[in-house]
């Protein structure tokens, strides 16, 4: 049996780009309900609903035909404005204050900057941090690969050289010790 409809404003409406995303979101819903009421302080977000992939309506719509242009007027620069404009424009930058900021202003920006980066890495933490127990990276995986890839190649060539060496003097190769490991 459907339930009824979430609140007007308690549902977060997403429409993502691919069919990937949308399943990642919807994936981590609860997530996105819980950073969202969080940055806001208040239980604003009770739902997310994931929209339909691509874009929305109004922006496949063809765009309306640009009116056409008016004809061409002359472009007045300052160099050929009238004297009446040079004069007052003189004037006007003899006397008008140069542009000061009060340090209270200043301050309170910077505190409000502050909160505002300290909410946003409380709401939406870093993603790219991993825990220490977090599986190795491929790279670090990768390289070990390489290692004993490199171990095995040296071994067996040694080991090649040596039965080599002993077939052209005429004598029963040296066994070496067996492997410890097998690939």
């Amino acid at each position: 049996m459907p339930s009824a409809p979430p609140a007007r404003g308690s549902l977060l409406d997403l429409r993502p780009d691919s069919s990937a995303y949308a399943t990642q979101l919807r994936l981590i819903s609860s997530r996105i309900v819980a950073a969202a009421n969080n940055a806001v302080g208040t239980q604003a977000v009770r739902t997310v609903r994931v929209l339909a992939v691509g874009a929305t309506a109004s922006a496949l719509r063809e765009p309306a035909a640009a009116p056409k242009a008016a004809p061409e007027a002359a472009v007045k620069t300052r160099q050929e404005a009238s004297p009446g404009f040079h004069q007052a424009l003189a004037a006007h930058q003899s006397v008008a204050p140069a542009q000061r900021l009060d340090p209270g202003i200043t301050e309170a920006v910077e505190r409000q900057t502050r909160a505002m980066r300290e909410l946003r890495h409380r709401a939406f933490p870093e993603t790219n941090v991993l825990p220490a127990d977090a599986p190795p990276a491929i790279e670090a995986t990768r390289e070990q690969h390489r290692h004993q890839a490199a171990a095995t190649e040296a071994a067996a060539l040694r080991r090649a050289r040596t039965e080599h060496a002993a077939r052209q003097a005429g004598t029963p190769a040296v066994q070496a010790a067996p492997l410890r490991k097998s690939a």
